[in-house]
This record gives structure tokens, C-alpha cells and sequence, in this order.
């Protein structure tokens, strides 16, 4: 189906596949998600990548009302010693499709073309089950927070804005 569903089923991940027709005219993916298929917000995770100081990319997994802080999300990064960086910022949209083979929107963070270092926003430990995107816009994957860490090798902590 898509490099992120081929994952979770190679992997052996405890997952659940939800889609839904996607409105091209939605300002936000991930609260339309939500909406579409009638779960928390605090449930859906969005997909960002970001571009440290050193030209390295990395994935920013968080709740989809939530913004990004990018000192949070470079401070992670050196303390968990995955990346050396003092800042980050939103990677390039072209860089991100090359990187992940995935489009704007529907970037997952299983099954990316190039392995990212990860981080995850704490708050998925407290869900039961979070939802991130299966590879394309309509399409999510449904599966418990530590399956998608142990699977990414990344790390849980606080990268979003108060």
C-alpha cells in the first residue's frame, strides 16, 4: 500500500489502518484528520521535518494542535546526543519529499526513504494509541507510542510550544 504500511506489517506492529477522503481545500491535515475520523486531537501526530544548523534533517513527531518550538526540538536533539546542533528550522519542502519519499502532508515517519533521527512530543505516552500519517493525504496508521519509538530508535520529550 505505502513504504510506511509495508513497515508497520514487516515489523510486526500492533496497527490499525484508517482512511478517509481527503478535502484538498483543508487548511490543517492533521486537525481534519482528527475530525474525519472522529478522535482526539490529542491523538494525531503530525510529521515535521526540520533542518538543524549543520544541514542535517530530522523528524519532529507531535500532537496536531500543537505549533513546534525550535529550541526545544534542537536542545532534544544534543541532549539525546542524536544530532549536534544549536537551532533547527523547517527543512525545505523539496529537501523533505527527496528525503522521505513522501509528499507534503502524507509525510509518515515509518517508511521514509532515509532513516531520520526522531523525536517524539512526551504527550504520545499518555495516549493509549496515537495516529500519524500512512504515507499519503486520507491515509493513518493507528499504533501504541513505544511501538513507533522502538521502531524509529527515537526518543520521548517536550518539543512543543506552551
Amino acid at each position: 500500500m505505502t513504504p510506511a504500511i509495508d513497515l508497520a506489517k514487516k515489523s510486526g506492529l500492533d496497527y490499525q489502518v484508517h482512511e478517509y477522503t481527503h478535502d484538498s481545500h483543508a487548511a490543517s491535515f492533521g486537525l481534519e484528520a482528527a475530525e474525519k475520523l472522529g478522535v482526539a486531537v490529542t491523538q494525531v501526530f503530525k510529521t515535521l521535518v526540520v533542518a538543524t544548523d549543520t544541514g542535517a534533517l530530522a523528524v519532529a513527531i507531535l500532537p496536531v494542535d500543537k505549533t513546534l518550538n525550535f529550541k526545544k526540538m534542537a536542545k532534544a536533539l544534543s541532549a539525546h546526543k542524536l544530532l549536534a546542533c544549536k537551532k533547527v528550522q523547517m527543512a525545505d519542502p523539496k529537501q523533505v519529499e527527496r528525503s522521505t519519499g513522501y509528499v507534503l502532508g502524507g509525510v509518515s515517519p515509518l517508511g521514509q526513504k532515509k532513516r531520520l533521527k526522531t523525536v517524539i512530543d512526551m504527550t504520545a505516552q499518555e495516549q493509549p494509541s496515537i495516529y500519524v500519517s500512512g504515507g499519503r493525504r486520507g491515509l493513518e496508521i493507528e499504533l501504541p507510542p513505544m511501538q513507533l519509538a522502538n521502531t524509529l530508535a527515537a526518543v520521548f520529550t517536550d518539543i512543543t510550544d506552551e
